[in-house]
């Protein structure tokens, strides 16, 4: 699968469901604000790798997908929680690349200038997100091969 944008999803969305994935993202967002002022901003720090906007988004796309279902008269199925969990999955791996981006500035920022430091981190960012996605389609790639072995 590539990864591609589909713009025509933004004109299914209502105008509530925008309300929420701010308010929810809001929260998030503020209670990482918390998190840092009790616990100091290396522990803060860290909390801003768990993607603020995944809940809403979480529970919108299962509803999204429930829906589309119902609207074709095909009876609700597991599909929105597969959808959710793709989603998820996705969420998990941003995660933990923003951890590293996170990381690798705390680790790097107080030795250089922080514009080297940010570009650094972005390459950081970038390898362990690429590896995480290609570290996931090979364990695909290996159960299947697996599976379809074990059948015989």
């Amino acid at each position: 699968m590539i990864p591609k944008i589909d713009l025509s999803s933004l004109r299914r969305i209502k105008w509530y469901e925008y309300f929420t994935r701010f308010l929810l993202g809001g929260a998030v967002a503020v209670l990482t604000g918390l998190i840092a002022k009790v616990f100091g901003p290396v522990v803060g720090g860290l909390f801003l790798a768990f993607p603020a906007i995944f809940p809403a988004s979480a529970t919108l796309l299962d509803k999204h997908e429930r829906e589309k279902k119902q609207k074709a008269g095909i009876p609700v199925t597991t599909r929105g929680r597969l959808a959710v969990a793709l989603d998820a999955r996705g969420a998990a791996m941003g995660s933990v690349a923003m951890g590293a981006f996170a990381c690798f500035v705390w680790k790097a920022l107080p030795a250089h200038q922080s514009v080297a430091v940010l570009g650094g981190a972005l390459v950081v960012w970038m390898a362990v997100a690429v590896g995480a996605w290609r570290l996931r389609k090979l364990h695909a790639h290996v159960f299947r091969r697996h599976h379809s072995l074990t059948r015989r």
